[in-house]
């Protein structure tokens, strides 16, 4: 409700705006103005450093103001930087090697060019971001099955969601009269988010698999996120709830101007 109502409004601006410079452009074609290119579509190159691919499209509303929007893919797979989600995640069950991430998010922003504008200069840009994890995560548990201790995995699968809004800045050039260079300097969001995981057993659980299952998943923890688990003979879910943050910088983006 707040994806389509965040972009309602943007499309609003831009369809007024858009408005504004029909009527401008044809003031200037009277007089035999140059018309601006106002619509850039842009790659950032940076991305694929995270397995994922980043598009966005900008349109120019005035000479100072843009609005655009973003689209984030990652396919499926394991994590990049590993090492950072076993900071985060407090856990000696969880599998890390087996654990696997893609996402998909979109980022309207609206882009306030300080110097000369046209799509040009340092910019600072307030954005809004909706996000979809897809997650894979295999959970150990262990029992005693004839005096030996025996580990199964339960796989978990299932999405989190995230809404965030946040600030950058930023430094767009114009390398030819067609193609432009999308520095991204530092920007940072805040917002919350809500995901389930659930696990499906093959076979009914045991009392004592039920029990062990849940031990493993109580000591869970990632502050500030908070876990609630419940386990059955079917399987089990786990239910997150927590802030979400992110930083965003260091971006290269290349781009085609029309």
């Amino acid at each position: 409700m707040r994806q389509s109502l965040f972009i309602g409004l943007l499309l609003l601006v831009s369809s007024s705006a858009f408005s504004q410079d029909s009527l401008s452009n044809s003031k200037m074609s009277s007089t035999n103005a140059v018309t601006v290119k106002r619509n850039i579509v842009k790659w950032n190159l940076s991305s694929l450093v995270f397995k994922n691919y980043h598009f966005t499209y900008e349109r120019g509303l005035t000479k100072h103001i843009s609005a655009s929007i973003s689209y984030r893919y990652m396919p499926k797979g394991t994590v990049p930087f590993e090492s950072q989600l076993t900071n985060v995640i407090n856990s000696d069950d969880i599998n890390f090697s087996r654990f696997q991430m893609g996402n998909t998010a979109i980022t309207p922003q609206l882009n306030f060019y300080l110097g000369k504008g046209n799509l040009k200069g340092f910019y600072l840009a307030p954005f809004g971001r909706f996000a979809n994890f897809d997650i894979s995560a295999p959970i150990n548990y262990t029992t005693v099955v004839a005096g030996q201790n025996v580990t199964t995995t339960a796989d978990f699968a299932g999405s989190i969601k995230s809404t965030s809004g946040g600030l950058m800045m930023g430094i767009q050039a114009n390398l030819s009269k067609s193609i432009v260079l999308d520095f991204w300097l530092v920007g940072a969001h805040y917002g919350k988010s809500k995901g389930d995981l659930v696990f499906v057993a093959p076979a009914p659980l045991s009392a004592q698999e039920q029990a062990a299952l849940q031990q493993s998943l109580n000591e869970i923890s990632a502050d500030p996120f908070t876990f609630t688990s419940t386990v059955n003979a079917n399987g089990a879910t786990i239910k997150t709830d927590g802030p979400w943050a992110g930083v965003r910088g260091l971006g290269i983006g290349i781009g085609f101007r029309f």
